[in-house]
């Protein structure tokens, strides 16, 4: 399914447009460690090709790219201004997992700017998103919205949510044929999980920390079992991950040679965010070595690695790892006996962290909480809206229903046909056996009509035991053909479970309103005088010996509507 098809109400581009447009939108999410001029690159490129879309999805996500270029350029002010302008775009677009991709790069987007309020009300949207039923089956975008989520949640100081996302990113990707989005989700859910290891170890929780610290572990080996060769990397995210990994399960010295061979690597080769993430975990490691082994000097190389990995943070953005860059090179620094350099950086860390952040949880809480009873009072209405217009007993749309539904026809424009069904005899099967055998014989000639329409036929329950099936595009000849098969289907069906004396049979009269050339005046018909020549024609059925189809040019061939002979009782009805 399509952004221009599920996610807003408008025509939107055309099938060439969409894939390009797609294209574009995958280049901007591919996962990557990207320097600031190859991002920058990234989102002139799809900027230009979103400039041409003025459906409301994509000029939310054109809003969505101007914001993270600002974010680029360090014009925080603007990020606001395009957040805002991309939120107002995809107000007009109808729930979807495109939506929720949407609002949660968008909520990606406003963390990094330290917009933490903004963030939180995108991400508690996204998230409801993703549990709507319009956005269950599996897709890349699903996956896409649970991964941005994720990322968006570790940023907001939200760990748990964020490993809980990146499970479902990988379990969307476990239902799709994509080798590629299967390993990326794997690395990402390795990555979070290792990170709330980490948070939990750091709380004294070091139990639950080490069952994380192994799951990550177990992440990282899937990943490496699939059939794909990483990206240089990729391989060393991975390979620093499962390291954090080894070192949250105490395997210290497991750990130390392989960090250090990535280290080597990605000072030479990586990008400035991959050294600065390595830096930042070999400092970790090296202060529980410090700890272990009682030796400064693996301590105050764990200083100058944090140092380093601060640099890189602020330079690539990611401002929550520069203050957690910041906090250790004061715990550290203090542990060293350098108390004015720990006064320094916990200074830092206190003027870089506002009080948003530590009222996340919190506002998580409180904003899903608000958010989630104001979609079930959207969802209640719905309810009672579709309680209005469907048949409770068939699951049918109602007389009320095919009523809007007729009303909106136009009549001309193309070839349409009515059909009205009616259960022969059904006064016998109340009679004769119950009126709960009676339920169950209508519900079971709604199934078989619904199960053999066509594909775009609407099936609906007019009243007591008459059904109306409506056929767009139909003409006479193609709905008859059509209500021939259907009658066939419950005349033929096993009825022996039921307690009746004869065999269910249907009954029906179809109508055409035929298509009007151009140039030719529209016929004077609606769908009322559609409908009562169908139910004449329901009328001659009866007539003529029920279980048959009755039509203007004439009855089916003689084999087609061989029924029972018909009786005295010419009712419609009967």
């Amino acid at each position: 399914m399509s952004p221009a098809s599920s996610a807003a109400p408008s025509a939107g581009p055309s099938p060439a447009e969409t894939a390009r447009l797609q294209a574009a939108l995958w280049r901007l999410l591919a996962p990557g460690d990207r320097d600031g001029d190859d991002i920058r690159a990234v989102l002139d490129e799809v900027g230009a090709v979103l400039a041409h879309s003025d459906e409301p999805y994509w000029s939310a996500w054109r809003s969505a790219v101007a914001a993270r270029a600002a974010l680029v350029d360090g014009e925080p002010d603007a990020v606001g201004e395009a957040g805002t302008a991309a939120r107002t775009a995809l107000h007009e677009c109808l729930p979807s997992a495109w939506t929720a991709l949407a609002l949660a790069y968008l909520a990606h987007v406003e963390v990094t700017a330290d917009h933490v309020d903004a963030a939180m009300l995108m991400a508690v949207d996204a998230s409801l998103l993703t549990e709507e039923p319009s956005a269950q089956e599996p897709s890349r975008a699903l996956l896409q919205a649970h991964r941005w989520l994720s990322l968006t949640l570790a940023g907001l100081d939200l760990e748990e949510l964020a490993v809980a996302h990146a499970g479902r990113a990988h379990r969307v990707a476990g239902q799709l044929p994509d080798v590629d989005d299967q390993w990326h989700t794997l690395l990402l859910s390795a990555q979070q999980h290792v990170e709330l290891a980490q948070t939990l170890r750091r709380r004294g929780d070091e139990q639950r920390a080490a069952e994380l610290a192994e799951e990550a572990i177990g992440c990282a080996g899937v990943a490496r079992e699939l059939d794909r060769e990483p990206e240089p990397a990729e391989a060393d995210l991975l390979d620093v991950v499962q390291a954090w990994a080894l070192t949250c399960t105490d395997d210290l010295d497991g750990a130390l040679g392989p960090l250090r061979r990535v280290h080597r690597h990605v000072r030479a080769d990586g990008g400035v965010w991959l050294r600065g993430y390595t830096e930042l975990v070999l400092a970790r490691l090296l202060v529980r070595l410090a700890a272990r082994d009682s030796d400064p000097l693996h301590g105050e190389e764990a200083v100058q690695l944090l140092v380093d990995a601060a640099g890189a943070f602020a330079s690539s953005g990611d401002r929550r790892r520069y203050r957690q860059c910041l906090l250790e090179l004061g715990r550290n620094s203090a542990d060293l006996g350098r108390t004015a350099d720990a006064l320094h950086w916990l200074e830092a860390y206190r003027a870089d962290t506002g009080r948003a952040h530590a009222r996340g949880r919190q506002l998580w809480a409180e904003m899903f909480v608000r958010r989630s009873r104001l979609r079930e009072a959207e969802r209640q209405a719905a309810v009672l809206r579709r309680h209005a217009l469907e048949d409770p007993l068939t699951g049918l749309g109602n007389r009320r229903s095919a009523e809007r539904r007729l009303a909106g026809l136009r009549l001309g424009e193309e070839p349409l046909s009515l059909a009205v069904v009616d259960v022969d005899r059904f006064k016998q099967v109340n009679d004769g056996a119950s009126h709960t055998q009676g339920d169950v014989v209508l519900r079971r000639v709604a199934d078989l009509l619904r199960e053999h329409s066509r594909t775009n036929d609407e099936v609906y329950r007019w009243a007591g035991d008459e059904f109306l099936v409506l056929l767009p595009t139909a003409t006479e000849g193609q709905a008859v053909a059509v209500m021939e098969r259907l009658r066939s289907a419950v005349a033929s069906a096993d009825w022996s479970e039921l307690r009746l004396t004869e065999p269910v049979t249907v009954s029906v009269g179809v109508a055409t309103a035929p298509e009007v050339a151009e140039g030719h005046p529209e016929p004077v018909v609606g769908w009322r005088t559609l409908f009562e020549s169908a139910d004449l024609l329901l009328f001659s059925a009866k007539r003529s010996g029920r279980n048959r189809v009755r039509a203007p040019g004439g009855a089916p061939p003689a084999d087609a509507s061989s029924g029972p002979a018909a009786g005295s009782d010419d009712r419609p009805g009967a």
